[in-house]
């Protein structure tokens, strides 16, 4: 699949087959997410590839809306050191993670994590160090079922030129 057709074809997954994901596709994935834009440089994101059912099932239960990652074989959990634009750069690590789960061809979804009241629980969960800032999570697997893609608001409606 080309990069064109992952960014326009990918959708948000909320129902996983228990198959494994292999251990490399996981790897080259986090790898994409690393490569992401940032600013200065600065690359301050960290990723948490949680497999273990037990654990996934915790963060399940601490999420509302996010039951599902109980249910996927992997969750991405990425957290940022705190800089100018930790919040920019992590958001562009999870779009690179999407995209490449579904080039991959799989499944995945983003749980927000920044403001959100369990984002201190997680990381005590993970054994994340203090200074780390929870981005989002990313379930990610085999598809066991593909929603209808959700209607986009058009490019006419939404693409301005010079001026609003």
């Amino acid at each position: 699949m080309n990069a064109l057709q992952a960014l326009k074809t990918r959708r948000s997954i909320r129902s996983y087959r228990p198959d494994p994901v292999p251990a490399v596709v996981v790897d080259d994935i986090v790898d994409c997410g690393r490569l992401a834009a940032t600013a200065r440089n600065l690359q301050p994101w960290e990723f948490v590839v949680v497999t273990d059912p037990a654990i996934r099932h915790q963060l399940a239960d601490l999420i509302e809306t996010g039951r599902f990652i109980a249910q996927a074989p992997v969750c991405i959990v990425v957290f940022c050191r705190e800089t100018k634009y930790w919040l920019e750069d992590g958001c562009a690590a999870i779009q690179n993670l999407l995209v490449a789960a579904h080039a991959h061809g799989l499944g995945s979804c983003w749980v927000a994590g920044e403001k959100k009241p369990y984002a201190g629980q997680v990381a005590a969960l993970l054994g994340v160090p203090e200074g780390q800032k929870l981005i989002g999570l990313v379930a990610l697997g085999y598809a066991a079922e593909l929603p209808p893609m959700p209607p986009k608001r058009p490019l006419t409606e939404v693409l301005h030129r010079e001026k609003w």
